[in-house]
């Protein structure tokens, strides 16, 4: 009797590590996801309107409303507001970082230092408990994003911007957008567009840089992203407002004139900046934060720590063994 040939169902037997991205995203789901978002630029320009335009909940409910002269004497500060939101059973732990004070003194010289400050706070923080024994619940408090508002009566970048972008660019992904564009007539806005991309290049500003993509990306992803790419900075408007227009409630501004709608991409680019922050980005600005501006304060630590341990001279050679080892174990993580 001729030897049967071995069956190639075993070729096709399933094993099951298909399944593992539908394991990551259980494990994800349950655990949650936290976004932090600095909101900065000068008073008046709608940052609290467009925050809440945005994740469409209300984080500044107990905020004092400063006059012009309380103000001016205002010095900048650094406030939190934190929010659990949950959609469609995924969990987001929102935290604004809100910067009052910034860029309303009569001299606004290094008013960009406690900003920068409180990123690297953050930073430190996470690397000192990413460095220690207990690293199972870590909390994440870096700045994910910084959406910086640029006031649309000015012509172009003020000395105050562009102090503020060049001081931090290497430390947040930055995100200029336009406030209030509906001050603006769309041929105004197209013309401050180009002026600020001119400044931003001229003056060497690093702005968050859309990620390339890939070949394999559908065509509709592909102009969506060319489409954000174009829009940079981002002209917008916010508003909480729910007026009628064309028979249909929308959020917008009622003007003699006319209707703003936020929502109507042919008005303002909220709608490109909500898919861009939400939708589409949102974790790739939390890699560049880890693989960018979290490793580059880490290798500035580690380098301090190196120095100063080969410039001291109080240090027994067990203490420099015992330092020497926690350096190699923090560079391998």
């Amino acid at each position: 009797m001729a030897a049967q040939e071995p069956s190639c169902s075993l070729e096709l037997e399933y094993v099951g590590f298909a399944t593992l991205p539908n394991q990551v995203h259980r494990k994800s789901v349950k655990k949650g996801f936290d976004f932090t978002l600095m909101v900065a630029g000068e008073s008046g320009l709608g940052k609290s309107t467009l925050v809440k335009s945005l994740f469409l909940t209300d984080l500044y409910k107990d905020r004092k409303l400063l006059n012009a002269e309380e103000r001016i004497n205002q010095t900048v500060e650094i406030i939190k507001h934190t929010v659990d939101i949950e959609e469609k059973g995924v969990k987001l732990k929102l935290t604004i970082v809100d910067t009052p004070g910034f860029g309303d003194a009569v001299n606004n010289m290094q008013s960009w230092k406690p900003i920068a400050d409180y990123i690297d706070q953050q930073f430190e923080q996470y690397f000192r408990d990413e460095s220690g024994l207990n690293r199972k619940n870590i909390q994440d408090n870096r700045v994910h994003c910084c959406l910086y508002f640029i006031s649309p009566y000015g012509h172009g970048l003020r000395p105050v911007d562009t102090e503020f972008m060049k001081a931090l660019h290497e430390k947040v992904n930055i995100v200029p957008v336009i406030a209030k564009a509906d001050s603006l007539t769309p041929i105004e806005v197209k013309k401050l567009k180009e002026r600020i991309r001119d400044e931003i290049e001229l003056f060497g500003i690093k702005i968050y840089q859309f990620p390339e993509c890939d070949s394999d990306e559908d065509d509709d992803f592909k102009q969506q992203d060319k489409e954000l790419k174009e829009s940079i900075p981002f002209a917008v408007i916010g508003s909480n407002t729910v007026v009628e227009a064309r028979g249909q409630r929308v959020r917008g501004r009622l003007y003699p004139w006319g209707i703003v709608e936020v929502e109507n991409q042919s008005h303002c680019d909220f709608v490109k900046l909500r898919n861009m922050l939400i939708r589409t980005h949102m974790q790739d600005l939390k890699d560049v934060t880890w693989d960018v501006h979290y490793e580059n304060f880490r290798a500035r630590c580690i380098q301090e720590m190196t120095r100063s341990v080969l410039f001291s001279t109080s240090y027994s050679e067990h203490s420099l063994n015992r330092i020497s080892v926690n350096l190699v174990c923090i560079t391998k993580m």
